[in-house]
């Protein structure tokens, strides 16, 4: 199950963003899923993605599933600086036209 060599996720709310690091694969994805909604609040927010290092299915209900929490109370979520790997498997799953993503152009704030 969990690699001892592979470090553990981290998931850490930055103003308006969610930053998400390291690995999002089934041995993880429940707890970040859970993690993740946590951070949620009345505000729109972007999760950056560029820290994730290793992705399989399972993300794509993490995502599908922070989105559906954010509609249900009219929040805006988006997504950043996905990997090539995960925007792959959004390919491959037909759900682009469901995860808003903004371009990886697109000037992120520094953190305070």
């Amino acid at each position: 199950m969990n690699d001892p060599k592979m470090p553990a996720p981290v998931i850490l709310r930055e103003g308006d963003r969610i930053v998400l690091q390291g690995p999002v694969t089934i041995d993880h994805v429940a707890d970040l899923t859970r993690r993740g909604i946590a951070l949620f609040d009345n505000q729109s927010l972007t999760v950056d993605l560029a820290g994730v290092t290793e992705v399989d299915s399972t993300i794509i209900s993490m995502l599908l599933e922070w989105l559906r929490t954010a509609q249900k109370t009219n929040r805006s979520l988006q997504f950043t600086h996905l990997p090539g790997n995960l925007r792959s498997l959004i390919q491959l799953y037909g759900v682009a036209e469901l995860i808003p993503v903004i371009s990886a152009e697109t000037p992120v704030p520094a953190s305070a």
